[in-house]
């Protein structure tokens, strides 16, 4: 199949897992994640509709930008190095997805503050099985903090990531989704924030996530292919 054809399969299959979960499909954002892709390759899924695109690194978001047309809507899905946040924040994101310390929240309000008067739009990532490899807030460590958080002047927090703990089978990742989506609830209850975006769910498993609440799913080798990596010694 071509990125055309993958593309209308993932969308289908979006379809039918919303409509499981008692939603519309417009309802999840596909976010075609073109990490390691090149614009290329990228501009075939721009070509077949595809207009939110995910990149892990800030430097290869900023070069496809520039080469891709300008309705492209970025989300920054990996970890944002404090160096790196005025870059960031100058980019024109959509997104920032992967929020994961407070330090990084609030080094983006303060330069938000003196480079911008919009507020930033990002989810704060949490770290839902307590992997002590994976980026993020504990569940624990997010409840304490979050009305420090909220207070952020120029933070924007729309919502939660995740990444579970791979797992043979996508069902398997269900707890994890599940958990997210119990967790946004509470912090709503808290208030004042209505936390309407759930960004959870890849390739393998981004169905299951769909069925328990997610609003973004973000989605690559299912489109662009499997990925090769640079061997490293």
């Amino acid at each position: 199949m071509n990125i055309a054809e993958r593309l209308d399969e993932v969308r289908c299959r979006i379809t039918e897992a919303a409509s499981r979960s008692g939603r519309p499909a417009d309802a999840v954002q596909l976010v075609a994640v073109s990490k390691t892709v090149p614009a290329s390759v990228v501009a075939e899924a721009y070509a077949a509709g595809q207009r939110d695109f995910g990149e892990n690194r800030l430097q290869e978001l900023l070069g496809k930008k520039t080469l891709m047309p300008t309705d492209c809507r970025w989300h920054l899905i990996g970890p944002l190095q404090r160096n790196k946040v005025r870059k960031a924040l100058t980019a024109g994101l959509r997104l920032i997805h992967a929020v994961e310390r407070m330090e990084i929240a609030t080094a983006i309000s303060r330069i938000a503050a003196e480079i911008s008067s919009e507020p930033v739009q990002v989810l704060l990532e949490v770290n839902i099985d307590g992997e002590a490899s994976k980026h993020g807030f504990s569940a624990s460590e997010l409840k304490g903090m979050w009305e420090e958080l909220v207070q952020l002047p120029m933070l924007d927090i729309q919502g939660l990531m995740c990444i579970p703990s791979p797992v043979e089978k996508a069902e398997f990742a269900r707890p994890a989704f599940a958990a997210l989506r119990t967790l946004a609830e509470d912090l709503r209850q808290r208030g004042p924030l209505s936390l309407p975006v759930l960004s959870m769910g890849m390739s393998s498993d981004f169905e299951v996530a769909i069925e328990e609440g997610a609003t973004h799913v973000r989605v690559g080798s299912l489109i662009f292919g499997a990925r090769s990596y640079p061997q490293t010694n």
